[in-house]
């Protein structure tokens, strides 16, 4: 007896298409962000007040008239769109798709989309909101869902034929619902999927990346463990164990390995599978391994995967081991089930085939572990990839959180601290900055790493070293140091952390409303991230040691504490002048995220005199022209001095054979001046001959010195040594030979900053031409 009645299944029919020039059409009309219409040229008026714009050219006896979707319109638009680019062929064409899932007439269920293949049916329900917006509960809909999927079936069954798998999906748009929420556990636990927005984007950019094979990593993300039929995959394989884990080797066809294998990509999407690790692969790249293979390329080297036997378990039944080896062949039963098989490496090879005339008829060499530890499978990811293709510094810094969370070692941990906070600034749906942070492949207006390196230096997490903390980094930071629950007060630390700077952000957000650009260009910007997470923890530190905030008070006490400061930061940003304006936007260069930090700082100590940080005090004497100048002279005649001094000692003490006495240092002189030479003649400066005494480092000076440190001319009244002449107390000891000379490594790295005139990061500060003023008197100039 049928489930439902004849006429009502040839119903459901009507309502679907396969007709690849209507679903073209379709396509069309619903991948444009307007409805459309040719209108007579009298009706125009009274479409114009019910919101139609006009377009384009007039025709000769109709207007052209667009209209903009409304928002759920255009997401069930999108969806179905996304299905069609996916490879689904027979879907919806009628809006009013009503399922049964009983007998009785108010038994239906209103379906958006529904989209069939050979192998699956995908019953898609659509909610949506216009704003970002807190969802509402679904309770009852999704506890009733367990017993409708079974009527659905039986429907699906009789009005399209037995055999397909179907699922459930419940996609939103701007919904905020977590993905650990009760309401999308019910979900789960009943056999649908959830698809937010975070899915959309990845299923995306799976499109973009790998095109027609993208249908393979869609179907392991919403069938994952399933089955896709009883009969199990048996192979050939040899059992053996590396590490004291268990592995197999085998060959597999590529069609099999794309339907049971899943890249673990670290993007949003993917969140529930931590840790991931997988990199998007390039469009570029996967069409040229297609076009390989199709031309007679292989690759003889193994794919590797790790079986999740939580998911389905595999089977051995082996051969009795030799003598000679403690590996064994056998027969290996694998479950035909989607996406059991994480792809640690090979994807670029699999999925080359999915579009590949060997898809069915190659195999491919594969090395299978079995429940390998998260950790480990990371670990073996990152150690493969450590001499091929660098990881990107973003899916490094995200990766550390996984890798490094439970490490034993304390400045592990703490990276990985830094890794948690960056993943829930940028995930955190209720935050200023999600979505707008680069994590693992989901790109954004934000990178990862000016976030890592500010983190590293803004003193709301301590630093540390081995399995210390390095001293003075804990006092201010928001990491309780006596807490011995490490994984606790890590998630508080990161709490702690995640809520002060989301504040700053909001404040700076609401402050700023009224000026985008300004937010834009110097806040939300990854110099200005990075200068501005510096300050904040840098705010914090200053009002910590005053008293008015500590490791136990709320984000609300702490930001209460700031906002007086920044609000002087954001009205200045707002009145910016154009000369510091041009040291912001024009600035390049490594130096450039200190150069933000320090007008930023220097901003709040114009109003608050005793907001005075040391590092902003040096930074503004390395401004100084006239310090720069004074340090410049004086370096310059100490350099002078030591070299006539140098020269004629060796004179006095060797006659006309001095050069020779110092042979090895005069050769690599007389390398430098050739290559100088060269030099010049190449950039257009002609021949210019160049004395080798001309290229003396200073270290040569200070090897000289050395070794004729005690040896005094004969023959000369008041003649002095090396020693007496260049020994130097600057306040580090004053014992032996090198104490006495130590002033000369001193003197040649700071000789760096000033050679370089136009570097002002690296200029000299007050210290600096103090030091510089001491050996220069000394050495009675």
């Amino acid at each position: 007896m049928p489930f439902i009645d004849p006429a009502e299944a040839v119903s459901l029919r009507s309502k679907m298409s396969s007709d690849k020039s209507q679903l073209g059409k379709i396509f069309a009309a619903k991948s444009a962000k307007f409805h459309t219409r040719n209108v007579d040229h009298s009706l125009v008026e009274g479409l114009l007040d019910d919101g139609w714009e006009e377009f384009g050219a007039p025709l000769k006896t109709k207007t052209r008239l667009r209209k903009a979707k409304s928002h759920n319109v255009q997401f069930e638009d999108d969806i179905w769109c996304q299905l069609y680019r996916l490879g689904y062929r027979q879907l919806n064409v009628d809006e009013t798709f009503c399922l049964p899932f009983g007998q009785s007439a108010a038994e239906k269920k209103q379906i958006d989309i529904v989209a069939i293949d050979d192998d699956t049916v995908l019953l898609v329900e659509c909610k949506s909101s216009e704003a970002s917006a807190k969802a509402p509960s679904y309770k009852t809909e999704f506890e009733a869902l367990r017993l409708r999927l079974d009527g659905f079936r039986k429907s699906i069954d009789q009005a399209f034929g037995p055999g397909r798998r179907i699922k459930y999906v419940f996609a939103t748009r701007n919904l905020r619902l977590a993905r650990d929420s009760v309401d999308v556990i019910r979900l789960s636990e009943a056999g649908g999927f959830y698809y937010n927005d975070n899915t959309f984007e990845y299923v995306d950019s799976l499109l973009r990346a790998y095109r027609d094979a993208a249908h393979y990593q869609f179907m392991g993300l919403l069938m994952k463990g399933q089955q896709i039929n009883k009969d199990k995959i048996e192979v050939p394989a040899i059992e053996g164990t590396m590490g004291n884990k268990t592995y197999y080797m085998f060959s597999l066809e590529p069609q099999t390995l794309l339907k049971i294998g899943f890249v673990l990509h670290r993007t949003r999407a993917n969140e529930a599978e931590m840790p991931t690790y997988q990199r998007l692969l390039l469009p570029s790249r996967l069409k040229g391994i297609s076009k390989f293979i199709d031309g007679g390329g292989y690759f003889p080297n193994s794919a590797i995967l790790n079986f999740n036997e939580r998911e389905a378990k595999l089977e051995f039944q082996g051969q009795a081991r030799s003598k000679d080896s403690a590996s064994r062949t056998g027969v290996l039963k694998i479950p035909n089930a989607f996406a059991i098989a994480y792809i640690i490496d090979g994807q670029h090879r699999i999925y080359g085939y999915a579009n590949s005339k060997f898809k069915a008829s190659n195999t491919i060499p594969v090395v299978a572990f079995k429940n390998l530890d998260p950790g480990d499978q990371l670990e073996l990811f990152m150690q493969i990839n450590e001499n091929q293709k660098a990881v990107s510094p973003t899916l490094r810094i995200t990766l550390e959180e996984d890798l490094y969370w439970n490490a034993s070692r304390l400045d592990s941990r703490l990276k990985a601290l830094r890794s948690s906070v960056i993943r829930a600034l940028g995930g955190d749906a209720s935050g200023p900055l999600y979505n707008k942070i680069s994590l693992g492949e989901d790109k954004a207006a934000l990178q990862a790493k000016p976030f890592a390196d500010a983190l590293l230096r803004c003193k709301l997490l301590p630093e540390g070293r081995g399995n210390k903390f390095v001293d003075g980094t804990t006092a201010t930071s928001l990491y309780e140091t006596a807490n011995v629950d490490n994984n606790a007060e890590m998630m508080k630390a990161r709490d702690r952390a995640v809520g002060l700077i989301n504040a700053c952000y909001e404040l700076c957000e609401e402050v700023l409303k009224a000026d985008p650009e300004a937010f834009q260009t110097y806040i939300l910007s990854n110099r200005g991230s990075f200068a501005f997470v510096c300050l904040i923890g840098d705010l914090h530190a200053f009002e910590t040691t005053h008293g008015a905030i500590s490791i136990k008070s709320t984000t609300d006490e702490r930001i209460a504490a700031l906002s007086k400061y920044l609000l002087v930061l954001f009205k200045a940003l707002q009145t910016i002048s154009p000369e510091n304006a041009e040291a912001l936007t024009g600035k390049l260069g490594s130096g450039a995220e200190t150069t933000w930090l320090r007008i930023f700082q220097g901003y709040i100590h114009a109003k608050f005199a005793d907001y005075n940080p040391p590092e902003l005090q040096d930074w503004k004497e390395r401004q100084d022209k006239a310090l720069q100048t004074r340090g410049r002279e004086l370096g310059t005649q100490i350099e002078r001095h030591m070299k006539h001094f140098i020269i004629d000692q060796l004179k006095a003490l060797f006659g006309e054979n001095w050069d020779i006495e110092i042979g090895s240092i005069q050769r690599d002189c007389e390398t430098r001046a050739k290559e100088q030479m060269e030099k010049n003649y190449k950039e257009g400066l002609g021949r210019m001959e160049i004395p080798w005494t001309d290229q003396f480092f200073i270290k040569d000076y200070k090897a000289i010195i050395e070794k004729y440190w005690a040896k005094k001319p004969e023959g000369k009244t008041n003649a002095q040594s090396f020693e007496q002449h260049f020994s130097i107390d600057v306040g580090h000891g004053f014992g032996s030979k090198a104490d006495k000379i130590k002033w000369i490594s001193l003197f040649n790295t700071l000789r760096n900053n000033w050679a370089h005139e136009g570097t002002k990061e690296k200029g000299l500060n007050k210290s600096d031409v103090d030091f510089l003023s001491i050996v220069h008197s000394k050495l009675g100039l």
